[in-house]
């Protein structure tokens, strides 16, 4: 990896790049508890080979940024978006296309809320509306099995990654949809790179504690810019009246629905959804 780690808003945060600075920027956004390898090195090679430069990073808390005892909360989303804006202050890019992947999503709707002069296109893959934690729409809730299977981990030995490893795979597997194979191999790798490079695994945890803001509740209506909501119709953790919650308030979005996947950015949809993404930031 050809990581940079960059002091932005006083605190570490790693980042990686492909393809060539002078193109267009795209910014990776990941979701909670996940460091920026689960923007799989591959995806973002071939999205920065349509003639984009592609940014990951690692959101706190997790991967090589900086991290937190556990248990702790030192930070709002609010401040997880001024830090994604920070990363693109410190590569010099004026304007970018931003894309974010579940809770990245929601980061990347309040870029687009907070800093519109930042933001040329918005793509939220396998997400939701950010704003109160309580809202009158009636959205499904996550599958129960998720939380039930993450009980799991309060009694797990977490210094033991031959214990560890396993344990996360599975859970990823809960996020799979029925009409796609889980990639355990792929996601082995992710989850053992994850593993070995954070700085500190558990503190992965505290993006349990960030809440919603009620500020934030009615205004994505005044999201202004080109709008691509990219969603399974299987997702366990969002359900897919998530993304018609999105279609529905953000103006003029644009819905790419992926029949039978799950919460996952799966191998099989990498050719549809980085032919979306290049045709939505042209």
């Amino acid at each position: 990896m050809n990581e940079k780690v960059y002091k932005i808003n006083g605190v570490d945060i790693c980042t990686e790049s492909f393809g060539d600075p002078t193109h267009p920027a795209v910014l990776l956004i990941m979701g909670a508890m996940c460091s920026m390898v689960y923007w799989d090195e591959e995806f973002c090679q071939r999205l920065a080979d349509t003639g984009r430069f592609v940014i990951r990073f690692d959101n706190r808390d997790v991967g090589r940024s900086v991290t937190y005892p556990p248990g702790s909360s030192n930070y709002t989303v609010q401040d997880m978006a001024n830090d994604a804006v920070g990363v693109l202050d410190a590569y010099g890019i004026e304007r970018a296309h931003i894309t974010g992947m579940s809770l990245g999503g929601m980061i990347a709707q309040i870029i687009a809320i907070r800093h519109p002069q930042r933001v040329l296109t918005l793509t939220l893959i396998a997400t939701s509306l950010f704003g109160g934690d309580d809202n009158n729409r009636d959205l499904p809730p996550m599958d129960e099995k998720i939380p039930a299977y993450h009980t799991k981990g309060a009694t797990m030995d977490w210094s033991d990654e031959a214990v560890v490893v396993p344990y996360l795979v599975d859970g990823s597997g809960l996020l799979s949809g029925s009409k796609r194979v889980f990639d355990e191999k792929r996601v082995h790798k992710h989850v053992t790179t994850e593993v070995k490079r954070a700085n500190n695994l558990l503190s992965m945890f505290n993006h349990a504690f960030l809440k919603g803001d009620d500020w934030y509740e009615g205004k994505m209506k005044g999201i202004r810019v080109p709008t691509l909501v990219i969603h399974g119709t299987e997702d366990p953790m969002l359900p897919y009246e998530h993304a018609l919650a999105l279609v529905e308030e953000i103006p003029n979005a644009t819905l790419l629905t992926l029949e039978g996947a799950g919460h996952e950015i799966h191998f099989n949809d990498w050719d549809t959804m980085i032919q979306a993404i290049s045709i939505h930031t042209s």
